[in-house]
C-alpha cells in the first residue's frame, strides 16, 4: 500500500486525485492533506480519509480548521496532527511514512515542499507548473542525486511521460504538445482589447482554477509547459513544438528520427494522468469512460498564432536565456493575471506587464530554494510597480 501526502488537496488537481484514491482504497493510504485557506473542504477531506497531518496556509486558517473539526463532532484523539505555512508543508512532505507526494499547490507555495520530497528521493506525481518553470535546474538537479521518481500529472507531459516509454531517448527527434486554444481561439486579436475576465475564463474545455484558466486563454500556460519539457525531459526549447488541437484528445505526441510519430490519446478527465502518475510503471483500470471509438470524430492540428499570443513565444525566449528568466517569467505573469482578473488591466497588457518586467529584471543564477523565493518575490514586487505606473497615468510636467 502506497503512503500518500497530498500538496493542494483541496484544488482541482487535488480532489481529483482523492477521488482516485477512493476508488483504489486498497492500494493508498493518505498521510497527509495540504491546502490553503478552504478549511470548509479540508474539514470533509479529514473525516472522510483520516490523514495523520493536516496543513493549511497560515495560522489564522489553522484555527479555522480548528473550529471546523470541533464543528463536526469529530473526537479531538482522532484529530490530525494540525500544521500551517512552509514548515508544515514540509514535514507533511518529508515524513518517513510518506513514500508518494503529489505536488498539486498552486505557485511557488509548493516549491519547497516538492523540492524537499524530491531530496528525500520520494516518488512525486508533479502537478505544480511553478516548481521547473521557476527552479528547473535546481530540482532536476536533486533528482539525479536523490534517485527521486518524478512523473508529470498535466496531461501534456504526461502524455510525452507514457509515448517516450515506446522508443530510445537517442532516437526521438522532437516533442509535440497540443494546446486547446483556449476561448480566443478565434477571435480576431483587434477584439482582445475588449476581453472581459468572464469571457478569459470560458475555457471550452476543461474546468480549472481561476489563474491557469487565464494562462490558458493566453497561450502562457503552454508556454509554461515548453518550458517543463525542456526539464523533464532533456530536450532543447527548439525540439519542443507546439499544435493547437481544439478536440483535446491528443495530449502529446513523440517524432522519431525516422519520421515515425506517436501520440498519446486519453478522455479528457484529469484522472487518468493522476493514476498514471500513481501506479507507473502498473497501469490499472481506467478511472473514467473510454474513448468510444465506434462514433464518427475529426481531430484538428493548427499552428498556434504567436502574434495573437506573445506570450507563448516570449516562453521560448526565456528558456532559451536561462537563469533567472523563467522565475520571473513566471512571477510577473501570476502578478499581472491576477491584475486582469481584479479589473486593474485590461488582457493585452497581461503580456505587456510580463515582458516590462523582464526587461527591467537583472538576470541572476539561481542555486538555492531561497534564491528562486527572493527572485519570485523581486520580480513580482516590480511587476506591482508597473500596473501601480499604468494606473497612475502619464506624468505631466
Amino acid at each position: 500500500m502506497k503512503t500518500l501526502t497530498l500538496l493542494g488537496s483541496t484544488g482541482s488537481i487535488g480532489t481529483n486525485t482523492l477521488d482516485v484514491v477512493r476508488r483504489n482504497r486498497h492500494q493508498y493510504q493518505v498521510y497527509s492533506l495540504v491546502a490553503g485557506g478552504n478549511v470548509d473542504l479540508l474539514a470533509t477531506q479529514i473525516l472522510e480519509f483520516r490523514p495523520k497531518i493536516a496543513v493549511v496556509g497560515t495560522t489564522g486558517a489553522l484555527s479555522r480548521l480548528s473550529i471546523k473539526l470541533q464543528e463536526t463532532g469529530l473526537a479531538r484523539a482522532e484529530w490530525p496532527e494540525l500544521l500551517a505555512g512552509d514548515a508544515g508543508r514540509v514535514a507533511a512532505a518529508t515524513a518517513e511514512e510518506v513514500d508518494t507526494v503529489i505536488s498539486a499547490i498552486v505557485g511557488v507555495a509548493g516549491l519547497e515542499a516538492t523540492y524537499e520530497a524530491i531530496r528525500r528521493g520520494k516518488r512525486v506525481g508533479l502537478a505544480n507548473k511553478e516548481v521547473l518553470v521557476s527552479g528547473g535546474r535546481l530540482v532536476m538537479q536533486a533528482v539525479r542525486e536523490s534517485g527521486a521518481l518524478l512523473v508529470p500529472v498535466d496531461s501534456e507531459h504526461n502524455g510525452a511521460h507514457q509515448c517516450l516509454r515506446a522508443g530510445n531517448r537517442k532516437e526521438v527527434a522532437r516533442l509535440i504538445l497540443t494546446a486547446s486554444g483556449g476561448p480566443f481561439r478565434n477571435t480576431p486579436r483587434e477584439k482582445l482589447e475588449a476581453v472581459t475576465p468572464d469571457e478569459a475564463l470560458n475555457h471550452p474545455t476543461w474546468k480549472m482554477g481561476k489563474r491557469i484558466t487565464i494562462d490558458c486563454a493566453t497561450l502562457m500556460n503552454k508556454g509554461f509547459e515548453v518550458i517543463e519539457a525542456c526539464w523533464l525531459f532533456d530536450f532543447a526549447p527548439s525540439q519542443v513544438d507546439v499544435v493547437i488541437h481544439p478536440q483535446s484528445k491528443v495530449h502529446a505526441m513523440i517524432e522519431y528520427t525516422d519520421g515515425s510519430v506517436l501520440a498519446q490519446i486519453s478522455a479528457t478527465d484529469m484522472r487518468m494522468p493522476i493514476q498514471y502518475a500513481l501506479t507507473y510503471p502498473e497501469r490499472c483500470d481506467a478511472p473514467v469512460p473510454r474513448i468510444e471509438w465506434s462514433e464518427a470524430r475529426t481531430w484538428d492540428f493548427l499552428p498556434p498564432d504567436y502574434q495573437k499570443f506573445p506570450l507563448l513565444k516570449l516562453a521560448y525566449r526565456c528558456q532559451e536565456a536561462g537563469r533567472s528568466a523563467t522565475c520571473t517569467l513566471n512571477a510577473a505573469d501570476e502578478v499581472a493575471v491576477e491584475a486582469f482578473l481584479a479589473g486593474q488591466i485590461g488582457y493585452p497588457a497581461i503580456y505587456e506587464i510580463v515582458s516590462e518586467t523582464l526587461s527591467t529584471m537583472p538576470e541572476r543564477d539561481l542555486l538555492a530554494v531561497g534564491d528562486i523565493l527572493e527572485m519570485d518575490r523581486e520580480s513580482r514586487q516590480r511587476a506591482r510597480e508597473l500596473i501601480t505606473a499604468r494606473a497612475a497615468g502619464p506624468v505631466t510636467v
